[in-house]
C-alpha cells in the first residue's frame, strides 16, 4: 500500500487547512487509516483515525476542530483542520493498517503562525 499525503502549508492562527491522504488501493480494503503528527523531540502522536466501518477517533486536543473523512471514489482520506492553533504545528503523516502491517505516507508540514 502506498500513501501520498498532501495539503500542508503555512496558515495563521484560527485558519483552516485540509490534508489529503491518497491510497494506492481501496480505502475500504484497509482496516483503518489515521493521521499522526510529530514535532521535533517528541513522539509521533495519533491525531485522528477512521476504520473501514466508518468509526472515528480523535485525540482530545483536536476534538471539535478537526474532522476526518473519506472519499471512496478517490481512495482518499481527508483531515479537515479548523480553528488552527500554533500548537498544531507539526509534520503530519498518514498511516494505514492492513492486518498486522502498517503503511506510512511521507509527511506534510503544517505551520500555524502569524
Amino acid at each position: 500500500v502506498q500513501l501520498q499525503a498532501s495539503g500542508g502549508g503555512l496558515v495563521q492562527p484560527g485558519g483552516s487547512l485540509r490534508l489529503s491522504c491518497a491510497a494506492s488501493r481501496s480505502i475500504f480494503s484497509l482496516d483503518a487509516v489515521g493521521w499522526y503528527r510529530q514535532t521535533p523531540g517528541k513522539q509521533r502522536e495519533l491525531v485522528a483515525h477512521i476504520t473501514s466501518g466508518g468509526s472515528t477517533l480523535y485525540t482530545d486536543s483536536v476534538k471539535g476542530r478537526f474532522t476526518i473523512s473519506r472519499d471512496s471514489a478517490k481512495n482518499t482520506v481527508y483531515l479537515q483542520m479548523n480553528s488552527l492553533k500554533p500548537e498544531d504545528t507539526a509534520v503530519y503523516y498518514c498511516k494505514a493498517n492492513l492486518g498486522s502491517t502498517e503503511y506510512w505516507g511521507q509527511g506534510t508540514l503544517v505551520t500555524v503562525s502569524s
